[in-house]
């Protein structure tokens, strides 16, 4: 026991003096750290398959597992590196910029590297490293890193360890081996935890030669026990193995007798050998083929998105495993059993693909790589299932080495080959760095024309003296991004510069040749001059390519703009970086990026064949203008803005803004969004639209984006009608142009009920002139749809009335008035008419009589109007907005009257007699009813029909209006019912006193019950009884054992009914006798 205790006091002795010894070793240093908390500055560190990387944050990041204080440590044995300074490891400067001036350093885990949305974290591992007990046996011997770890015991998991192995060379590791069993990309806690305590705690790990150099310290004796001592040890293992070499080295002709030496895993490589940081690549194959199996290549989403970006990580970080690893990716999409499939439906994949043109266009890759990647290119190409570069359609591009000129349409582009995903990889395999202008462009911020030049060396400078590149754009953006891809952050900023200078004396040129021939153009009004290859939608991605490249460095470094976790990152900030070695000092690199994505956007470029091409130029215009709508506008931007826009809409046919055109243009709508229009274009240019007239191309378009295109022009002309708000002459130019180029009723809808909200804000007046706007759109809409099925035909009928009813009285009557160009007569009657003559419509507008009037009048003539085109569904509600006018009731009820006999149906003249009677005209409203009744025909097994309440109506209402009534409609009843279940019915009501008789005027109740004997019912009692006798002999004729039950039960009625005669019995048994002389073949008929 004392023993024990006197090993733990020596324990905490040894810690407080370790720990005294930090404090002094950091005081030296001039920094104060605590165990338990970092510095002010601490560098935060992920470690990833290519190293500990640095990330300056101002908070704890997202999946942070702990905060560990480092101090210094020499930079020795494994991963040295982890211990340096971030501002002297060339792979840990920031941006170029040198790291924190103190010596005082922090290692966080973060093991937080996201794979398909899994988020490996290493809190384990941390927990370990926090308890020297948990690592037991750390060992170094030569490059060789083994060790112990145990996994503590949970309340569900017993106490484990595990066996981890770690080779390394020259601060990389190289291979790992653990004992887990656990498979993944990146490596696992044990492997993180043994490093980390290889690092914290070099004092605690031993340091041991290579296992060559001890063996050779060794005598024979020695020799063979340490052997004997090994087999012992692990014979299981061990023994099988120790004996087949044995026999080997005992074989004088055995192929381990030929080799001089042995090898030794703990010697490390030759100093001539490549060394890479490890990279388990069945692993990387078993990952991406989970990926493709669950959603294919075009869709797969985060997951193997995440992988091309850890490629991208890697590359920049000049990490050779990036190269393998999008190797290794490829050859598991190339063998996917789908691909074929994909090949057929034109599935695009040209974006999955352009990384290898970054790969190949490596400035420093040796010539070996690049033939070896050029073959594995061309094998893939070569492939049948290999994918085309824009799905069926991937030949009208040209070759990424050549200048693309300005060509006539009437090119044949089927006549060139189709193009693979791989073959802009294949072409940049035949570029070079070798340049002399290049190599000056880029290793220079102050490269300017010589004094003296040689012969063609103008053509290499602008006339300010800054150099050019003049190479294709997308292959010189290409160039850009590689060196970008691949670390090279200030050369590509150098060689996107002198591409910008280019661009700008390219448009210049343009505008020049387009003044000398203008006024040609304009008179022909015809332009055949256009770009096949447009830089937006571009499989390189140019555009996008030059703008991150320069607004990266522009970019503020805030700390609260990093993914807290909490939610989404914050928008990035800039501010303004002047251009080094620019002859214009007002002049950033935030107002070229500006300048270069709206010179890509405002290009004119014909549309591209095929979906997948025309969608990528949509969706990459729409993540250019998502980029643009992060900066924020300074006076630099706007001045920017306005110049560019200046010159894309005189540039003509160069230009998309431009005049005379070319009619496959791709359009501008999504570009002109933005306030460029507005900020450059003068009063006077409003009644002038730019645009032109083109010849018919030599294809017909096909334009499989069309309903994207759609949205995105009435996008813009939302937006101009909110720009021209207040500005008549520019609201009715607007309204042309939306009249006449707009074609969609539910986009021009969309328009009015924009226009609609924007000219009735909640706290101010709304302002008239664009209310007339909406107004004459929304009239054009119900033009446009009065002839055509629409589902939104009754939301838009009754949205016009609610805007002309925001106009004023004049509107409303203006409506009411030209209705029939405007509405159908059930609209106009049931909808626009009931809506202008309700009582909120009135108070609305505040009208006195004189004007109440006058609107009442014009909705009566619209009704009666109605009612004459189409009384079947108009009648009742011109009669109803007629109630208040006698004439005009009169004139509507005539109108039905007239149309009863032609084309009005019973059930529609039912409804307008009950309606007659509830209005207190009980002999208007048996007239109709009579009129209904001859249109109804009941047969004899209907006792189920939706009329029998009417026909049951009609027949108590003229019973109330007196015999003379009951004895007309009886007649008609007969006529039209044959059920005898409802004459039934009918024949009792009539029986019993008349309902609401006495309240007629001029009748008398005299309270006696009708007899059957006599007119009418008389006529009425014959037709029932028919009606008995036909349908039971209808009903025996198919009558089946298990109905004759309800057959008793119909019989019963029928007796009831018999019964009301005065002869009744006797007929009635006569009937049944009947029935058995007839039907004597059905036993139970012949029981009654």
């Amino acid at each position: 026991m004392n023993g024990k205790t006197d090993c733990r006091e020596e324990g905490r002795r040894r810690r407080r003096r370790r720990m005294k010894k930090s404090r002094r070793r950091d005081a030296m240093d001039g920094t104060r750290a605590s165990s338990n908390r970092a510095p002010p500055m601490a560098q935060w560190y992920i470690m990833k398959t290519s190293g500990l990387v640095p990330c300056q944050v101002g908070a704890k990041p997202a999946g942070l597992v702990a905060l560990l204080p480092l101090p210094w440590l020499p930079p020795q044995g494994l991963l040295a590196a982890a211990c340096m300074p971030a501002a002297s490891h060339p792979l840990w400067t920031n941006n170029g910029r040198r790291g924190p001036s103190h010596k005082a350093y922090s290692l966080g885990l973060r093991w937080d590297v996201r794979v398909g949305g899994a988020c490996l974290k290493a809190a384990a591992g941390l927990l370990w490293f926090a308890h020297s007990s948990s690592l037991l046996s750390c060992v170094v011997a030569g490059f060789h890193l083994s060790g112990t770890v145990t996994e503590p015991a949970t309340s569900s998991e017993p106490e484990v360890t595990h066996k981890v192995a770690i080779s390394f060379d020259r601060c990389k590791i190289t291979s790992v081996t653990c004992g887990c069993g656990n498979r993944d990309i990146f490596y696992c806690a044990h492997v993180v935890a043994l490093s980390l305590y290889r690092i914290r705690k070099p004092e605690q790990v031993k340091l041991r030669l290579p296992i060559s150099e001890t063996l050779f310290q060794m005598n024979r004796d020695q020799l063979q026990k340490l052997v004997q001592y090994l087999i012992t040890a692990h014979h299981t293992e061990v023994l099988p193995t120790a004996q087949k070499l044995a026999d080997e080295i005992l074989s004088s002709n055995s192929e381990i007798n030929q080799v001089h030496g042995a090898p030794d895993p703990t010697a490390g490589a030759s100093i001539d050998d490549d060394n890479c940081w490890h990279l388990d690549e069945d692993q990387v194959r078993e990952q991406v083929k989970q990926f493709l199996s669950q959603g294919g290549y075009y869709g797969s989403g985060k997951q193997l998105n995440s992988m091309f970006a850890k490629v991208r990580e890697m590359l920049r970080m000049r990490d050779s495993n990036g190269a393998r690893m999008l190797t290794l990716i490829t050859e598991q999409f190339m063998a996917d059993p789908r691909l074929s499939l994909w090949r057929q439906q034109g599935t695009g994949m040209t974006d999955k693909c352009a990384l290898w043109v970054c790969v190949v266009l490596n400035p420093h890759c040796k010539s070996e790589e690049k033939s070896g990647w050029l073959k594995q290119l061309k094998k893939w190409g070569d492939m049948d299932v290999c994918p085309l570069e824009d799905g069926n359609y991937g030949s009208e591009l040209p070759n990424i080495t050549n200048a693309l000129p300005q060509s006539n349409l009437a090119q044949d582009s089927l006549s060139r080959p189709r193009r693979s995903v791989f073959s802009r990889a294949v072409e940049a395999c035949d570029l070079h760095w070798q340049d002399s202008h290049l190599q000056r462009i880029i290793s220079s911020d102050y490269y300017m024309s010589p004094s003296y030049q040689r012969e063609g060396e103008s053509l290499l400078f602008n006339p300010q003296g800054l150099p050019l590149w003049l190479d294709h754009v997308p292959t010189a953006c290409a160039r850009v991004d590689a060196l970008r891809s691949h670390g090279y952050s200030r050369e590509a900023l150098r060689l996107a510069v002198a591409i910008i200078n280019t661009l700008r004396l390219q448009q210049q040129r343009q505008m020049d040749i387009y003044k000398h021939q203008k006024k040609e153009l304009r008179q022909r009004g015809v332009t055949s001059t256009t770009n096949l290859e447009g830089w937006v939608g571009h499989p390189l991605d140019p555009i996008g390519c030059l703008f991150t490249t320069l607004t990266e460095t522009c970019r503020v470094d805030d700390d609260n703009t990093m993914d807290t976790g909490e939610g989404d990152p914050r928008p990035p900030v800039y501010h303004h970086v002047p251009v080094w070695g620019s002859p214009d000092g007002g002049e950033s690199y935030l107002t070229l990026a500006l300048e270069v994505a709206l010179m890509g956007m405002g290009q004119q470029r014909i549309m591209p064949e095929g979906l997948y091409a025309q969608d990528k130029v949509c969706r990459n215009e729409e993540q250019i203008v998502a980029k643009l709508q992060e900066l924020e506008l300074d006076d630099l931007l706007v001045q920017t803005l306005r110049k560019q826009a200046i010159q894309l809409l005189e540039a003509g046919p160069f230009s998309g803004l431009g005049e005379v055109i070319h009619r496959e243009s791709v359009p501008m709508h999504t570009f002109a969004k933005l306030p460029v229009l507005e900020s450059s274009a003068g009063s006077g240019d409003v009644g002038h639209p730019h645009h032109g007239i083109s010849i018919v191309p030599s294809r017909y378009p096909r334009w499989f984006t069309l309903g994207h295109l759609e949205s995105q022009q009435c996008e813009l002309a939302s937006t101009m009608l909110t720009a021209a708000k207040g500005d008549m002459l520019r609201l009715r130019t607007v309204l042309e142009a939306i009249q006449k180029n707009i074609h969609s009723s539910s986009l021009i809808f969309k328009l009015a009920q924009d226009a609609f909200k924007i000219a009735t804000p909640a706290d101010n007046p709304p302002d008239i002139t664009l209310l007339n706007v909406a107004l004459e759109l929304g009239l054009q809409v119900m033009r446009m749809t009065l002839s055509t099925l629409n589902w939104r035909r009754r939301e838009m009928v009754r949205w016009l009335v609610t805007c002309a009813t925001e106009v004023g009285l004049r509107a409303l009557v203006s409506i009411l008035q030209s209705w029939y160009t405007l509405f159908t007569p059930t609209e106009a009657t049931s909808i626009v008419a009931a809506t202008v003559m309700s009582h909120n419509t009135i108070l609305r507008l505040s009208l006195d009589y004189p004007q109440r009037e006058e609107l009442a009048s014009c909705a009566r003539t619209l009704a009666l109007q109605c009612a004459m085109k189409d009384p079947q569904n108009c009648a009742l509600s011109a009669l109803t907005l007629c109630e208040k006018d006698h004439i005009a009731f009169e004139t509507a009820y005539q109108i039905v009257i007239d149309a009863a006999s032609t084309g009005m149906t019973y059930s529609q003249l039912f409804t307008i007699a009950r309606y007659m009677e509830h209005r207190g005209y009980p002999l208007r409203s048996f007239k109709l009813a009579s009129l209904a009744m001859t249109h109804l025909n009941l047969a004899y097994n209907q006792d189920t029909h939706p009329a029998i309440n009417d026909v049951l109506w009609a027949c108590a209402l003229s019973h109330s209006l007196g015999k003379n009534e009951l004895a007309a409609i009886i007649p008609l009843v007969v006529k039209s019912v044959h059920c005898a279940t409802v004459l039934s019915d009918i024949l009792r009501r009539c029986t019993m006193t008349a309902p609401g008789l006495a309240g007629i005027p001029g009748r008398r109740n005299s309270g006696k019950l009708m007899s059957t004997d006599k007119a009418p019912l008389r006529q009425l009692l014959d037709a029932t009884i028919s009606a008995y006798i036909n349908t039971t002999h209808s009903r025996l004729t198919h009558i089946s054992p298990r109905h004759y039950g309800e057959f008793i039960e119909f019989l019963s009625k029928a007796r009831e009914t018999f019964l009301l005669a005065q002869d009744g019995h006797i007929q009635f048994a006569q009937f049944i006798d009947n029935l058995k002389q007839i039907y004597k073949g059905k036993k139970k008929l012949m029981m009654l």
